[in-house]
């Protein structure tokens, strides 16, 4: 699935809380991808790197791929077509609620 390219409706966009954990902040795109079921039974979530504004839909690449061994679930970071990331500037970037996974970050 890296390198495919995927359509992510923005749920918790950049600048906004988490629904449930209100200091939760997302300095950064967060949604899911329609259609795709993930392990957890809910629709495949995934972070938006690369785009500094609040959106609502975002077309572009999986890059990579956060595997949690804590957890069931795992994310799909997304990116624009020609953005590119090392694992630890991924991981920077999601560590607002990485920090509380035992996360890796596959590319």
């Amino acid at each position: 699935m890296i390198g495919e390219f995927v359509k992510v409706t923005v749920d918790r966009p950049l600048g906004s809380y988490h629904p449930e954990y209100k200091d939760m902040y997302y300095p950064i795109n967060y949604g899911y991808i329609e259609g795709i079921i993930a392990p957890d039974g809910e629709e495949q979530d995934a972070y938006i790197l690369g785009v500094d504004e609040p959106l609502k839909v975002f077309k572009g690449k999986i890059i990579a791929i956060i595997r949690r061994s804590d957890d069931v679930e795992e994310k799909w970071v997304v990116a624009p077509e020609g953005a590119e990331y090392t694992a630890d500037e991924i991981m920077k970037q999601v560590e607002f609620t990485e920090k509380f996974y035992d996360s890796t970050v596959i590319m």
